[in-house]
């Protein structure tokens, strides 16, 4: 736009606070799987994976929070989602492993593929505000896939 004289009329730009610039987004949502743990013996053996949730998203009722869950109850979980979420497309959980599954590279790549799957699923608008066991899963200790069956 030109002004009078002929000259372009600038927005004035209205300088951002050090909250503004630095302080907590509006929403957020932070998940990450990690710390693998094996335990058992011989055929009792099985791996669990820590998630860890920070959010400030008013359907989580915790901002911080952590537990643990096996590669069995992420089965479990998807298969909750997918009869609950017909209208979303839940994606596939990394697969399964039959040979050196407690490797330290399987097990890796197995956290690396929960952590993308609960990212996916967790960021997921729809999910958020429709889903019961999204949150459940990822935030309470005492998650039993039989109250969800």
């Amino acid at each position: 736009m030109l002004g009078t004289r002929g000259f372009e009329i600038r927005p004035e730009i209205k300088q951002q606070t050090f909250e503004e610039i630095y302080g907590e987004p509006e929403n957020f949502l932070e998940i990450e799987v990690r710390d693998p743990k094996t335990h058992g013996i011989g055929r009792k053996m099985y791996t669990d994976y820590e998630i860890v949730c920070k959010t400030n998203i008013p359907a989580f009722k915790l901002r911080n929070s952590s537990v643990r869950r096996r590669y069995s109850e992420f089965e479990h979980f998807r298969e909750i989602l997918e009869r609950e979420s017909f209208r979303v497309t839940i994606p596939p959980l990394p697969g399964k492993v039959f040979t050196n599954r407690f490797s330290d590279d399987v097990i890796e790549h197995r956290r690396d593929g929960l952590e993308r799957f609960l990212q996916t699923v967790a960021g997921h608008p729809l999910l958020q505000t429709g889903s019961k066991v999204l949150c459940a899963f990822i935030q309470d200790p005492q998650w039993d896939k039989n109250q969800w069956m």
